[in-house]
């Protein structure tokens, strides 16, 4: 980035990390037992356990197309932040940050499924945050491909897919200008006080799936969110290939 210079990571960041350096990344597979996919993604002090769970079935409104259906549901456990949040199911209804959150890991799914392939099976993909430090829906989508992954090789291995139905692979990383600078995979300090905010959705072939990005301060120039979305591309490469080593591919 033309910025990287102006300041050590040591003056800028404070977990001291690179302007381009993301946190500590591992995506253990298999974690749940009975799940026909799982995998539990660890961005840094970011946890979220993703599992995913295969049903003979499918929304009533898509019955008889021959098409099959992912989605997702997001939560926060009550620990997972510095002070206890309420169970959402306690208070009678979801917030409107879950509901976003849960549409946003669905549609980062369905972009990369053959749907057809799926053949009227429904894959639900849930993501439960153990613990928040920053990024938690890049993280989860990250994850839940993943456990998304592991089930669909499950259809393979029972006989109901004759073949992988996905397309490619898909991960995503947050992004954000911290203290004038454009910076990769921001944790809760740096997220808390960035001037901006950005989401990348990318598949593996580098495309664009999603893109959400805000000004919490002063709006952002064209060249500055080109910066970011310079960063993105490059902290998804970096994920589809850890992806890539865990999955075995």
């Amino acid at each position: 980035m033309s910025n990287s210079s102006i300041l050590n990571p040591q003056d800028l960041r404070p977990s001291q990390r690179g302007h381009d350096q993301m946190r500590d990344v591992q995506l253990d597979v298999g974690v749940s037992k009975h799940a026909e996919g799982s995998c539990l993604a660890k961005f840094g002090d970011t946890h979220v356990l993703c599992t995913a769970t295969v049903e003979d079935k499918v929304p009533g409104w898509m019955k008889g197309s021959g098409r099959g259906w992912v989605t997702a549901e997001y939560g926060m456990l009550p620990r997972s932040t510095t002070t206890r949040i309420d169970r959402e199911a306690a208070r009678g209804k979801q917030t409107g940050r879950t509901q976003e959150i849960q549409r946003l890991i669905g549609r980062s799914l369905r972009a990369i499924v053959d749907l057809k392939e799926l053949n009227e099976r429904q894959i639900r993909v849930d993501c439960d945050v153990i613990q928040a430090d920053g990024g938690t829906r890049t993280a989860a989508i990250t994850g839940a491909y993943i456990a998304l992954y592991r089930a669909c090789q499950h259809l393979i291995k029972v006989g109901a897919c004759r073949k992988l139905p996905l397309k490619e692979g898909v991960s995503a990383i947050s992004c954000g200008i911290y203290r004038g600078m454009p910076v990769l995979d921001l944790d809760y300090s740096e997220d808390s006080e960035a001037e901006t905010d950005a989401n990348f959705v990318i598949t593996a072939s580098g495309r664009i799936v999603e893109v959400q990005a805000s000004a919490e301060q002063d709006p952002f120039s064209v060249q500055a969110f080109n910066e970011l979305l310079e960063l993105g591309l490059h902290g998804c490469k970096l994920l589809t290939q850890i992806q890539t080593q865990v999955l075995e591919i």
